[in-house]
């Protein structure tokens, strides 16, 4: 397994992830937001959300390919990361939060395994993506978000957390957290080709309906899953696999990794 970067062995269960009322959560937060444009804009990162899944996919694993290519984390690859420091405040205790979230990423990655194909480490200054912990929920009829992440990129990223993730038992929480990075690692969900067809997606790997990027009862990280991330990068790093059904595979690298080289000249 890539390394973690994560403190892990810190127990998450108590009190470390209770929120402070919202009020008091404001007011902690305030000198850290930067409103724009009119007095009550904020400026905020827009997921797409989940939709409900509608059928069944046909094979395990399922590739971004949104933009006409599937990309992949280049081999050796470092994600660096850091918390984004004001959303902790909306915790009564934003330092338990802090390593409580930190140890359930630590075991989000684990249920993963030796197929982790990045390693992570922890950087305030030059970093890849920020966890963010909102303190609103965001729920429509279909049921509410846990978290969400992204897929592998040059860019700065967010993976976001949301309190009703934390509503959830402490193993639900783990798998949620392996369910976003099987995002990063450039997984979509089971269903995409069928709910989520208007993103680009291709298949790979052997039928199984049990998969961490299913949803409900279905979802559970299995050795499909860890075998399957394996082969794909493996294969992608070596030069075997070149595409995935005809969808050409680009490897790349992360932000920190282009600010370094950048540098260098």
């Amino acid at each position: 397994m890539a390394g973690s970067g994560f403190e892990d062995g810190v127990r998450t269960s108590g009190t470390a992830l209770a929120f402070r009322a919202r009020e008091k959560a404001a007011r902690e937060q305030a000198p850290h937001i930067h409103v724009y444009g009119p007095a009550s804009a904020v400026c905020d990162t827009e997921g797409r959300g989940h939709e409900t899944p509608g059928g069944k996919s046909a094979l395990e694993l399922v590739l971004h390919a949104g933009d006409g290519f599937i990309p992949l984390w280049a081999e050796g690859v470092t994600l660096h990361w850091r918390f984004q420091e004001r959303s902790l405040l909306a915790f009564e205790d934003p330092d338990g939060a802090r390593a409580a979230i930190a140890a359930l990423m630590a075991r989000g990655l684990a249920l993963w395994g030796d197929a982790v194909p990045v390693r992570f480490a922890e950087n305030n200054e030059l970093w890849d993506f920020e966890v963010v912990v909102r303190d609103q929920d965001r729920c429509s009829p279909n049921g509410c978000v846990l978290g969400s992440a992204f897929f592998p990129g040059g860019g700065q990223h967010q993976l976001v957390l949301y309190p009703k993730l934390f509503e959830q038992s402490e193993q639900e929480q783990v798998e949620t957290l392996a369910h976003e990075f099987g995002h990063v690692f450039g997984l979509r969900h089971f269903f995409a080709n069928i709910s989520e067809t208007r993103w680009a997606s291709e298949t790979f790997g052997e039928q199984c309906r049990f998969t961490i990027m299913n949803y409900g009862p279905e979802s559970v990280l299995t050795e499909n899953d860890r075998r399957d991330l394996r082969a794909l990068y493996r294969m992608a790093w070596s030069g075997e696999l070149t595409n995935v059904n005809g969808t050409p595979i680009r490897l790349v690298t992360p932000f920190s990794a282009q600010r370094d080289l950048a540098l260098a000249f």
